[in-house]
């Protein structure tokens, strides 16, 4: 497991936050091609996925144990949910995610991948699982370039907040 700093979990809340609308996500062409060499699973390797994003030797490792064990509980109790990406030919993990699912919120905490676009298939795969569950809102926290491209944007917080409260109006399933 990776760094362990005792009982303090940090939260982090950015200003601006970054989302991804899930009426704007942006497939290229590429991204299509590489889609037709995995296939798309839910909650069927959660611990997997939470042990391969939380490798300590990637770059910004920041998973720790209690965190890992927490959301190993939210999983559990039916709120953290995990997607992920298996190649097609030999069925082996090779790319997911996993975040919170609550109403009209899933608020994504990490990702990884070991194939190419593999992490970036999951993506697809959970944007086409929330949008027919009506979730609103797909928070991703922090920009990146990786983010940027598939279509995320950044929002001040006091908007962050107002979409969160309406999203979060959404009954839970």
């Amino acid at each position: 497991m990776p760094f362990d700093n005792g009982p303090n979990v940090g939260w982090w809340s950015p200003d601006p936050r970054g989302i991804l609308p899930v009426d704007a996500l942006r497939v290229s062409r590429s991204l299509r091609q590489s889609m037709d060499c995995y296939d798309i699973t839910i909650d069927t390797a959660f611990d997997e996925v939470v042990h391969e994003c939380a490798n300590p030797d990637r770059d910004g490792a920041w998973i720790t144990s209690a965190i890992d064990s927490a959301y190993r509980e939210l999983h559990r109790l039916g709120w953290a949910h995990s997607v992920e990406t298996r190649d097609r030919s030999t069925g082996e993990l090779v790319g997911g995610l996993y975040g919170l699912h609550i109403g009209g919120l899933f608020a994504g905490e990490s990702m990884f991948h070991h194939s190419r676009d593999a992490s970036k298939v999951a993506l697809v795969g959970l944007v086409e699982h929330l949008r027919l569950r009506g979730v609103n809102l797909l928070d991703v926290q922090w920009l990146t370039p990786h983010l940027a491209s598939l279509g995320a944007i950044e929002i001040p917080r006091a908007k962050y907040l107002s979409l969160l409260a309406n999203a979060l109006t959404v009954p839970v399933h």
